[in-house]
């Protein structure tokens, strides 16, 4: 019987007029998403390879551009479209813990989907050690969110599956990496990850990726590498890249969050002060590094792992700080690509130690032990270093560097940042709301025939 009412149950949704207006809104979402993501990702590379012309030919840009530039999408973060500060990944976990489509929408919007797409453009034209990854995902769980008007989409859908779909096909076609995708949403965005959105959540990345795919062609974030460790040497490699990849990625996250919340009074008071102080000391960073320091870290960490332009010394501890005042100066921005760089150049310096042991293999441990440091989660990190890099072969070094480094960063960041920072932000939306909790009457009589596939 039950069978029977599950064949019944399936053909109905499948002869609904209203179930397949809300699959077309879904998927004709992904494709928006994947098209958006592209757009960001063209943008941001010309922004940022513009600034660096500019710093290599004017010494004294950076003094003024940088710090004017953070100024003034502070401004207009504030002004024009609140709700889109961030990295972008923790307001879209505080979204879905909003009850009410009234803060959500606060959170969630296309009007923020735009001026944060724009912000990170502008952010790399100044300078800002800022990645477009995590605003990718908010702006995709934005784009996916404010579809759910033009369809029936029932309640777990409207909480859970537009906004972890928007944001797994955002880091999809952002990255690249499909399978990063689905497990960034599972491990990160959704503790409690539900078995009946997993078809839809597949369907946005698949959409969404191949869309990037048709605009870019197939590529690998930062190259096709074949890196090998002998078995003798893996081992002290991994506890090394492990253990002081995890202490540096808990250290960061540490910083940011106990100095956003430190910060918040000053940044309440004299926002723009704030940012103008961060923005100097980003731009005297950027100088004295020889302007490696600037944007996504993208290229430096590519040429490190390519052998073509080996990082200084003292890059990684460099951008390690460019990046924490970057993002503490309250100016849109992400980590995860500054994070996988600094982390590259991590795994440079620790390759002096490991004579023996191919320095791309070292550089990618050392990059998947900080990244895991940082955003602890270790099965997205190993995921995403094997998607960019398209290499196979050190899978389980990758792997045990990546738990080992979790382990050892929760001892100095007991909180995954991105569950931290977007507490915080919920807060923030809570009390400028007055502390509403009751959900929108909207979601509580859903549309029947809402199903998506």
């Amino acid at each position: 019987m039950s069978y029977r009412r599950e064949m019944a149950r399936l053909v109905q949704e499948a002869r609904s007029r209203s179930a397949w207006q809300t699959r077309l809104v879904f998927w004709g979402g992904a494709v928006v998403v994947g098209a958006a993501s592209t757009l960001l990702a063209m943008g941001s590379s010309m922004a940022d390879e513009h600034f660096r012309e500019w710093a290599s030919r004017w010494v004294w840009l950076p003094f003024l551009l940088t710090p004017a530039g953070l100024v003034a999408i502070n401004w207009a973060t504030r002004n024009l479209f609140p709700g889109g500060e961030g990295s972008g990944i923790p307001q879209a976990i505080a979204a879905l813990e909003l009850a009410e489509h009234s803060d959500r929408s606060a959170v969630l919007s296309l009007r923020i989907a735009i001026g944060k797409g724009l912000a990170i453009v502008l952010g790399l034209l100044c300078g800002a050690s800022i990645g477009r990854e995590g605003p990718t995902v908010h702006i995709a769980a934005s784009v996916m969110y404010s579809l759910h008007r033009l369809g029936s989409f029932p309640i777990h859908h409207v909480r859970k599956g537009l906004i972890l779909a928007g944001g797994a096909a955002g880091l999809a076609a952002a990255f690249n990496t499909p399978l990063a995708g689905v497990m960034f949403a599972i491990e990160e965005m959704s503790r409690s990850f539900e078995e009946r959105i997993a078809g839809s959540l597949m369907v946005a990345v698949i959409l969404a990726g191949m869309t990037s795919l048709m605009i870019q062609g197939n590529y690998t974030y930062f190259g096709t590498y074949s890196a090998q460790l002998d078995p003798w040497h893996a081992f002290d490699v991994i506890v090394v890249a492990g253990v002081l990849g995890g202490a540096a990625g808990g250290l960061f996250s540490a910083i940011l969050i106990a100095g956003g919340r430190r910060l918040k009074p000053i940044r309440a008071s004299h926002p723009y002060l704030l940012a103008l102080g961060l923005g100097l000391l980003v731009a005297a960073i950027g100088v004295v590094s020889g302007n490696t320091t600037w944007g996504t870290g993208y290229d430096a960490a590519r040429g490190v792992l390519e052998g073509t332009d080996p990082a200084a010394p003292w890059y990684a501890p460099l951008k390690f700080l460019a990046t924490v005042f970057s993002y503490l100066s309250g100016i849109p921005g992400g980590i995860f690509a500054p994070s996988l760089s600094v982390g590259a150049g991590f795994g440079y310096d620790l390759s002096g130690l490991f004579p023996d042991a191919p320095v791309v293999a070292v550089g990618l441990l050392g990059m998947v032990g900080y990244f895991s440091g940082v955003v602890q989660t270790p099965i997205t990190a190993v995921t995403i270093v094997m998607e960019m890099t398209d290499d196979h072969r050190l899978l389980l070094p990758l792997m045990a560097t990546a738990l080992l480094a979790n382990g050892v960063s929760r001892v100095l960041c007991r909180e995954p940042i991105y569950q931290a920072m977007s507490r915080d932000f919920l807060a923030l939306v809570r009390q400028k709301a007055g502390g509403k909790e009751t959900t929108d009457a909207t979601e509580e009589n859903p549309g029947r025939d809402g199903g998506v596939a």
